[in-house]
């Protein structure tokens, strides 16, 4: 299964490698990134592979949440065929 995951938050040293050093224990492989920073924030989608990650999907997103809180940033992930048809017209 594919997801997508958003960060967003005022930038910090150490985001990035937060989110890919959680997303590394749990066994999720990032397939693409994009990041930028607007006017002081952070921003950052990545595609995601979960096929190989540890634990199901309600202790992914858990864990990714107590991330962001230690990171102080706001860190969202979706199914990407929810992702998809939300963002469909």
């Amino acid at each position: 299964m594919k997801a997508i995951l958003t960060v967003i938050g005022k930038d910090n040293v150490g985001i990035i490698a937060g989110v890919s050093n959680q997303l590394a224990e749990l066994k999720i492989n990032i397939l693409d990134v994009s990041q930028t920073i607007m006017n002081g924030y952070f921003t950052m989608m990545m595609v995601l592979d979960l096929e190989s990650a540890n634990c199901n999907f309600g202790e992914i997103k858990q864990a990714l949440n107590d991330k962001g809180d230690a990171l102080h940033v706001q860190i969202k992930i979706q199914r990407e065929e929810i992702f998809t048809s939300m963002h469909s017209l």
